[in-house]
């Protein structure tokens, strides 16, 4: 699938820039249907390699959706072609965000959530970008648009992100404080993120720094979960410990 999105060149000229979106994978529910969660993958990686995973996960009233990000040039890697959810120049506060790769991926990510059945919860999950890009949707719900002003429709019921970061931070608290409606939605969404404390490739602090951008924002319903000596690779109480959450948070049976 592809997304395109218009942005304006130089003078009157329109520029169109299209991502072509991967494949996307799909476990369906073993038990009754009572959650859908788009769950996506880390930079290079694909969805496969984590429906795989999910597939294996006690959680048999959730339906994963796992979709691959666009290969695109990333520059944090030279500039190279990788599956990407938006491109990345580096991991830093101050660094520049990909607004339109970002708001292009939400809108892929919203689109398959679009579809299902009105009494199911639906939620964002992910890995390093991948949760990076779940982060961006959470503020995308509460703000109720993306950062292109588009209107964003869904009604998100759950977050996790594990071993990633916030897009965007140094200016999600004005945007929320403006709007009574954008801080109830924020106050409301459940946030799980988790991290490893040796992670070589994002780094801890990473974690630490979104968690606390998060909550100042106004996400107060949002847990932090450390893993001391473990880096960027999810483990068993890691998977074990969402599992529990997601079962509480979105009321699951069984």
């Amino acid at each position: 699938m592809s997304y395109s999105h218009n942005t304006m060149g130089s003078g009157s000229r329109t520029a169109r820039r299209t991502f072509d979106f991967g494949r996307t994978h799909v476990v369906r529910p073993k038990g009754k249907h009572q959650a859908t969660i788009v769950w996506l993958h880390g930079l290079g990686d694909n969805g496969s390699s984590w429906s795989q995973l999910l597939e294996s996960l006690p959680l048999p009233n959730i339906k994963w959706i796992c979709p691959t990000a666009p290969t695109r040039p990333v520059a944090l890697l030279g500039g190279f072609p990788y599956t990407a959810w938006f491109d990345v120049s580096e991991l830093s506060e101050n660094g520049p965000d990909d607004w339109e790769g970002l708001d292009a991926s939400a809108a892929h990510i919203a689109n398959l959530l679009s579809t299902e059945p009105c009494d199911v919860k639906v939620g964002i999950g992910g890995f390093s970008m991948g949760a990076a890009m779940a982060l961006y949707s959470a503020t995308a719900c509460a703000l109720g648009r993306y950062g292109n002003g588009n209107p964003y429709n869904i009604n998100l019921r759950a977050i996790v992100g594990l071993s990633g970061w916030l897009p965007g931070s140094r200016c999600l608290r004005n945007k929320i404080e403006v709007s009574h409606e954008a801080a109830r939605r924020a106050a409301s969404l459940p946030i799980m993120l988790g991290h490893g404390t040796c992670d070589d490739v994002v780094p801890y602090k990473h974690g630490e720094i979104s968690a606390h951008s998060l909550n100042v924002a106004g996400f107060r319903n949002l847990t932090f979960k450390d893993y001391e000596g473990i880096g960027h690779y999810t483990i068993p109480k890691e998977m074990n410990e969402v599992c529990n959450w997601l079962t509480a948070r979105l009321g699951l049976e069984g």
